[in-house]
């Protein structure tokens, strides 16, 4: 967990080391395939690295799919014809995508902020938890567990005593030449029982939530609001 201290240095520590043009916000209306947003992403972070585009976040829904980051381990696909199965260079294990559930991916020039791996995963995290935290959800990291977790009091307790969490955001990225590309996904209302067919993330034990499971009627253009406004605090303005 960031202290106080480590929290508010994030913003400092991200945001552009020099005056540069707004991050570009781009929004897909219909679910977007998945192998012609890594393409897009491909072509946008090399023009970004070559100064020829914005840097930029793009919001997005894709198709059903399973996605397996470099991390995956092959037992880890429980159903194997169940959705497409796509092998991508972004850390982490096997996670779902599907509608109902809002990828960002994150297209920034480190070279303009700081050159820091774990501060940039950080920043990430602390992004998906201060927009929780604007519907009244306390989302938690873990030290041993990648993501964003909610407590979940009211479920039977873990076999050893253990209180039960669910995730309910995941994070993988790629750097090539310090830009990134990959990012985040929060469930909304995204079907929980598509996540069966994996082992989310490599995580046995707990589960998966959405805001709409935990109770709250939020639309992704609500979330989109939230992301918008706590991206800024941390990365720059959006424009």
């Amino acid at each position: 967990m960031l202290s106080a201290t480590e929290r508010s240095g994030l913003r400092a520590s991200l945001l552009p080391s020099r005056q540069a043009d707004l991050v570009e916000l781009m929004a897909s209306d219909e679910p977007v395939d998945y192998l012609e947003a890594v393409e897009a992403m491909e072509a946008r972070i090399a023009s970004i690295r070559d100064g020829e585009a914005r840097e930029c976040v793009w919001l997005l829904e894709h198709p059903p799919i399973y996605t397996a980051g470099t991390s995956a381990k092959e037992s880890d696909l429980l159903i194997r014809d169940r959705f497409p199965v796509y092998k991508t260079g972004r850390g982490g294990e096997y996670t779902y995508h599907g509608p109902g559930q809002r990828v960002a991916y994150v297209m920034l020039d480190l070279n303009r902020r700081q050159r820091d791996v774990r501060l940039f995963v950080s920043a990430l995290e602390e992004w998906v938890i201060r927009s929780l935290a604007d519907f009244n959800i306390t989302g938690e990291r873990r030290q041993d567990r990648i993501g964003v977790w909610v407590q979940r009091p009211e479920k039977a307790a873990l076999p050893d005593g253990s209180p039960r969490e669910d995730k309910i955001a995941a994070i993988g990225i790629r750097l090539r030449k310090w830009v990134s590309f990959h990012g985040i996904a929060i469930n909304v209302e995204p079907d929980l029982g598509h996540f069966g067919g994996i082992v989310p993330c490599g995580v046995t034990g707990h589960g998966v939530t959405s805001l709409v499971d935990l109770g709250l009627p939020v639309t992704m253009a609500d979330l989109d609001i939230a992301l918008r406004r706590n991206f800024q605090d941390l990365f720059g303005p959006l424009g």
